[in-house]
């Protein structure tokens, strides 16, 4: 995804890197990969929330909404943050604490996500301070994730995908 993403915004007519994309996404979508696990969409909940409340497309609100959220629940989480920041980000784990490794791998997700040219803030969307209390308020809470949501989790997830 990472590589293809990469050449596909480089060349929009990569066909290729194009078809990438979508067969991953199909992938990550079906089913079958979450069997026999659980699973955390309380990222999606927030991303429509903001959707709702203005004119950004789904895609783009989980771009401002996912590394503040992945940060805000990363300690609950760590074995996965650690494991993905690892086999996915190359992060080399000598000398550093779980928390440390995790950490690198967010810093270089959001790094990818720039790179590529990605919206990492709401308030690009229109969202003020004064519409947080709306959009928590619209926020679906999903059990089964790392960890449960209160409204005062999801208005300090808010905040921090202002900054």
């Amino acid at each position: 995804m990472i590589d293809s993403t990469r050449a596909a915004v480089k060349n929009p007519e990569d066909y290729e890197a194009r078809s990438n994309i979508m067969w991953t996404a199909t992938w990550a979508l079906n089913t079958l990969i979450a069997m026999g696990k659980t699973t955390d969409w309380e990222v999606h909940m927030l991303g429509q929330a903001v959707g709702a409340h203005t004119d950004a497309t789904h895609g783009m609100t989980l771009s401002a909404v996912s590394i503040p959220y992945y940060r805000y629940i990363m300690t609950e989480g760590l074995h996965k943050f650690k494991r993905y920041a690892v086999n996915v980000w190359d992060v080399n784990p000598a000398g550093k604490t779980d928390e440390q490794i995790a950490m690198e791998g967010l810093n270089r997700m959001e790094n990818y996500m720039k790179e590529i040219g990605l919206v990492m803030n709401i308030a690009e969307f229109g969202v003020t301070e004064e519409m947080l209390e709306g959009i928590a308020d619209s926020t679906l809470i999903m059990e089964g994730g790392y960890k449960v949501l209160n409204r005062d989790d999801v208005m300090q997830i808010l905040r921090n995908s202002m900054k």
